[in-house]
């Protein structure tokens, strides 16, 4: 899979670590995100993110700030997109199976490191379960 990923200052050290765990398990990974703490502002990451999955040009994307409150707001901007904060592999799954995300957003300060990466993987495992929740999804976008 290709996985665009972004985040700002908060979340250098987990994407660094998202990133190493993705290329591990074979996955392309197109970085939008900084590679500093220095403080910069977030929607310029998930604007660069959340564009290459509306666009198709990845598969899924990966956001991270503080509270990825900020983040998934900006994301879900685009018609295309569907980006879920989640703090436990239980709600990665979920926005996966009910949602169909496509961007997880991670709250780098409200999650340990190990957490995150797991969400990530289950997040990427777990498939859309279509059926009653496909009428729902249909419903999100605004037209």
């Amino acid at each position: 899979m290709k996985i665009a990923i972004g985040n700002d200052h908060a979340g250098t050290d987990y994407k660094n670590a998202i990133v190493t765990f993705l290329e591990s398990q074979g996955h392309e990974v197109v970085n939008y995100g900084t590679n500093s703490d220095a403080s910069v502002d977030y929607p310029d990451f998930a604007h660069a993110v959340a564009s290459a999955v509306d666009e198709k040009q990845v598969d899924f994307g990966v956001v991270i700030c503080g509270s990825a409150n900020g983040v998934c707001m900006t994301a879900n901007k685009y018609a295309g997109v569907r980006a879920g904060l989640c703090w436990t592999k239980e709600i990665a799954s979920l926005v996966r199976q009910h949602n169909d995300a496509n961007i997880l957003g991670v709250p780098a300060r409200f999650t340990a490191l190990p957490q995150a990466i797991e969400m990530v993987k289950v997040f990427l495992e777990t498939p859309f379960e279509g059926g009653r929740h496909q009428n729902r999804v249909n419903k999100i976008q605004c037209q």
